[in-house]
């Protein structure tokens, strides 16, 4: 068997190192097994602590999850706050999600950061990731970890690291502890013995103020107590999301939830779906289901770390539909603006805010309402991070990305699928209240501020080629912008890799200002034509992709041509991927 030197190389490292006899003996059979894909794909790296953690398989090997790699990041992230906060006592909270080794991960970051002289609160039981966020602020925590792998496939789990505010990390303390993880080269530098006395388990009483922080968004709490019998379908997809979403519906005083019991039981294998995601119709299926045999107003489900949440609506077929991140997130805008002005709670102060990728109809509707609407860089922490910078000087409504992630209010800071599925509930409530259904509801918005749809379109480039040809993309774009995108002219295109904003109409270049709310230098690209029409490129950060999003808009002139306006947008959607080439 012929292995790559590399790789070879960090097997010899983990044979003779001080590795334990388990990891030894599974190394041994893949050799003995002449396993050379497995045992490549396990050392041919180590696996990448980026700005906000890590993700991978599960398994032995330096490219894969496990108590070292785990170990690496957590003795890593010790010796940064050590040296952020020296003198101060330190204290950190960890949770957890329904993952294979979840639990097990979560005691040896625990243990790591007590044997580096911190104090650590760690949930005794899963919890979903916003709880976690909450945790941190209220407990005065300097950082957080949560050990999950978000909506990613069974084999794989992840860590994702918080700062004081409750939210990802971001510069300049992200690159800062990518540097100290990576300056931990032996095993021997990990202090793995934990100090009991610095560990304390938490569990009810931050479960009672988190509730709480929940119970405090609802807006309308007199609709809810008329439509309290509301036909809620829930399912947490064998996640977290089965601790916390039906006691913040109890609370708010919805008493006819539904949980799809075939996936209520918190399942790392998730054995009744592919992928444990609610983007993906496949993972909806029994929620859809059982919604169909209740005759249920409402279906939502979250992933597993209770981040994200995907819902359905029936339309006048009487057939049960998706709705997109845009969808739900306009749907969740619309209701926060409508209520916070029949409550006399507008002010003048207030802003929502959202991702550059994310739907502009966020923004028009903003723009009615009177309110301020904060465009960030793709990403929950810039987010989190135009919260903090605004905090007692403009009060948050709401805010959400595209990719189903939602947030209301600001007691959290990163997306919040329990405060999301309350919120939902509630404008289901609301919609109801006025004889509407959701479908309803949603059509209504579209009449009133214009049908915008959005598309993705995402091109795999694998290995070093790809990433030229990602990287060629972005050149020719940059250099040779389109003159016109469906025979509608192009007028403006920003550029986040330079921040320039270049008006096609006058020539004219000016600054987008780094200091910006939200915003940094991003490899990004942003046409606009004189339609309405939105072009954005991007390459992933974290995956070997080139992604493009295609905004397009219409009128809704009534209900009854919800369909035929949708699936002209779609066609011209893919009509624009085409004409583009970008596939």
């Amino acid at each position: 068997m012929k292995l790559e030197s590399t790789v070879e190389k960090n097997i010899n490292k983990w044979l003779k190192g001080k590795y334990d006899d388990d990891t030894k003996a599974q190394i041994n059979k893949l050799i003995a097994e002449e396993n050379a894909t497995l045992l490549t794909d396990s050392f041919y790296k180590n696996l990448e602590f980026g700005t906000g953690g890590m993700r991978g398989e599960i398994g032995v090997g330096s490219n894969r999850m496990n108590q070292y790699t785990i170990g690496a990041a957590t003795q890593g992230l010790a010796n940064y706050l050590n040296k952020c906060f020296e003198g101060q006592e330190i204290k950190v909270a960890i949770a957890y999600d329904s993952r294979n080794f979840s639990p097990e991960f979560a005691q040896i970051a625990a243990n790591i950061l007590s044997a580096n002289g911190i104090l650590v609160y760690l949930y005794k039981e899963l919890r979903p990731t916003p709880q976690l966020s909450f945790t941190v602020r209220e407990l005065g925590c300097q950082s957080g970890i949560v050990i999950t792998a978000s909506h990613n496939p069974r084999e794989y789990n992840g860590y994702k690291v918080y700062w004081n505010d409750g939210s990802q990390v971001v510069a300049p303390h992200d690159k800062n502890i990518v540097a100290e993880v990576n300056a931990i080269t032996n095993v021997k530098d990990i202090k793995f013995k934990g100090v009991k006395k610095r560990i304390k388990m938490i569990g009810e009483v931050l479960d009672k103020k988190y509730l709480k922080a929940v119970k405090s968004i609802a807006v309308a709490p007199r609709i809810i107590k008329k439509q309290k019998d509301l036909k809620i379908v829930f399912s947490p997809i064998h996640g977290t999301g089965i601790t916390m979403v039906p006691l913040a519906l109890a609370q708010l005083g919805f008493e006819n939830v539904t949980i799809v019991e075939e996936q209520a039981t918190p399942d790392g294998n998730f054995p009744t779906v592919v992928y444990p995601n609610p983007e993906e119709k496949e993972a909806m299926t029994l929620s859809l289901k059982k919604a169909k045999e209740i005759d249920a107003d409402l279906v939502i489900a979250t992933d597993p770390d209770a981040d994200r949440v995907g819902m359905a609506v029936k339309n006048p077929k009487g057939e049960w539909q998706l709705l997109n991140g845009n969808q739900a997130a306009s749907l969740i805008i619309y209701y926060l603006l409508k209520a916070w002005k029949n409550a006399k709670k507008l002010t003048g102060s207030e802003f929502v805010c959202k991702t550059i990728v994310t739907t502009d109809l966020i923004d028009a509707m903003a723009e009615k309402a009177g309110v301020k609407c904060y465009n960030t860089l793709t990403g929950f922490k810039y987010i989190a991070q135009v919260i903090r910078e605004l905090e007692g000087k403009e009060t948050f409504i709401g805010g959400g990305e595209e990719s189903y992630g939602y947030l209301i209010g600001d007691k959290v800071r990163d997306k919040d699928a329990i405060a999301s599925c309350a919120i939902i509930a509630e404008l289901t409530a609301y919609a109801k209240h006025k004889g509407l259904s959701l479908f309803d509801f949603l059509a209504d918005m579209y009449k009133q501020f214009g049908f915008y749809y959005e598309g993705l379109v995402s091109v795999t480039k694998k290995g070093k080629s790809g990433a030229e040809e990602i990287q060629q993309l972005m050149t020719d774009f940059r250099t040779s912008p389109p003159k016109t995108i469906s025979g509608s002219k192009v007028i403006r295109m920003d550029d986040y890799g330079l921040l320039k904003r270049t008006d096609f109409k006058t020539g004219l270049t000016e600054d987008i200002p780094s200091g910006k709310l939200g915003i940094e230098t991003s490899n990004v690209l942003q046409f606009f034509t004189a339609d309405g029409t939105k072009f954005t490129c991007r390459p992933s950060g974290t995956e070997p992709k080139i992604k493009f999003y295609i905004g397009v808009k219409s009128k809704l002139k009534s209900k009854e041509e919800f369909d035929e306006t949708l699936e002209l947008l779609k066609s011209k959607v893919q009509n624009i991927a085409i004409e583009l080439k970008l596939s």
